[in-house]
């Protein structure tokens, strides 16, 4: 990666053991795709009330060549996103299918723009 991972946190704190989660699923992701350019992983408890507990949401933005890839999603109103070691799986996993798209287009050879 030409540019440090950056690691955000909004609404909770830092937490190392998050971090390391967060840069082994980076890892595997530079293996998977040697290319990427940087890579920022947004860690956030949103500010909305629910009938259970805390609900996560990770939003990963991985620039690459000709393109910058933003997976994550809202929370979901199941007990998984109560988990941040589980959101953050279900991002990365939504990261590596994007990543995979774009090397696909990228060695077709295509006018591929996301």
């Amino acid at each position: 990666m030409q540019t440090a991972l950056r690691i955000t946190f909004h609404g909770l704190s830092p937490s190392a053991d998050i971090e390391d989660s967060i840069r082994g699923h980076v890892a595997k992701l530079e293996r998977f795709f040697d290319r990427i350019i940087g890579c920022h992983v947004t860690v956030e408890v949103p500010n909305h009330r629910h009938k259970s507990g805390r609900k996560y949401r990770v939003l990963i933005d991985v620039r690459v060549p000709r393109a910058e890839l933003v997976a994550g999603r809202a929370p979901e109103e199941s007990p998984s996103s109560e988990d941040v070691f589980v959101a953050i799986d279900r991002a990365f996993d939504e990261a590596v299918r994007l990543l995979q798209d774009h090397a696909r287009m990228l060695r077709e050879g295509s006018d591929y723009h996301p």
